[in-house]
């Protein structure tokens, strides 16, 4: 039977945690994203940069919400777990009338909250300083949740197996930091040599993004195939990360 007060509860406290460390949480990354804006909006009017007939500013806001909520995703249950882990208090959830699957799911469900109110946030603040609007709701929540999941699994996944912060901060620099930089935030795929064009065409990140991006234009088109393709990644990433909890491997020392 799932224990749902359990759930909740776990919930609560990683909410509770997140709007007490607003410093660290909230004000840093809009504070990252407004920087991007203002030094991108400088070069826009110095030297007229447009991409895809597109102002520069207006193509690469999209991404730069959802690549900070991408980063936050990771963070947050990574950094909670191994904290958790070095002070032992997450023996404490181990021994609670819960299971290590609830704790997954409360940990997902508490990363999607969080995730969507540093997006919405971070539109909030965007659209003072540019002119940008959403136009497909449903579709702007919808890889939201796509980025959330798939990326607060991968900081789950790392939190429960490794002990070190510097096994999280290798995972982020070296997995986390280059799939977003490389998943079209900042430039066209048009633009690519050729041959390195394969590098975003095989990358469901890329895709999310560049659908995401569409969410902000007045002509959405939904594209069955890559949606698959990203709906199938994602699976197969919660399912992994749900083994790992389920079998309990190096959960319990």
């Amino acid at each position: 039977m799932i224990n749902f007060k359990a759930i909740f509860a776990i919930i609560a406290y990683r909410l509770k945690e997140f709007f007490s460390e607003y410093q660290y949480s909230l004000l840093a990354p809009i504070t990252t994203n407004i920087l991007f804006v203002l030094v991108f909006l400088t070069l826009e009017n110095y030297y007229s940069i447009s991409i895809d007939s597109k102002s520069f500013v207006y193509f690469i806001a999209p991404g730069l919400i959802i690549m900070i909520v991408a980063q936050e995703s990771y963070d947050i249950p990574s950094v909670t777990l191994i904290n958790m882990k070095q002070i032992g208090s997450l023996d404490d959830w181990l021994l609670a009338p819960i299971s290590r699957i609830e704790i997954l799911f409360s940990l997902l469900i508490s990363s999607i909250i969080i995730g969507f109110i540093i997006a919405i946030l971070n539109f909030l603040v965007f659209s003072l300083l540019i002119d940008i609007q959403i136009y497909s709701y449903l579709f702007f929540s919808y890889y939201l949740i796509v980025v959330i999941i798939f990326f607060s699994c991968l900081g789950c996944f790392v939190g429960i197996l490794f002990n070190s912060w510097d096994t999280q901060s290798t995972f982020s620099n070296f997995f986390v930091t280059p799939i977003n930089f490389l998943s079209g935030t900042f430039f066209s795929i048009n633009y690519l040599p050729e041959n390195f064009k394969f590098i975003l065409q095989y990358n469901p990140y890329y895709y999310v993004v560049t659908f995401f991006r569409d969410c902000f234009n007045d002509e959405f088109n939904f594209n069955f195939y890559p949606n698959l393709y990203i709906f199938f990644f994602i699976v197969i990433s919660f399912l992994l990360t749900a083994f790992i909890y389920f079998k309990g491997f190096k959960i319990i020392k």
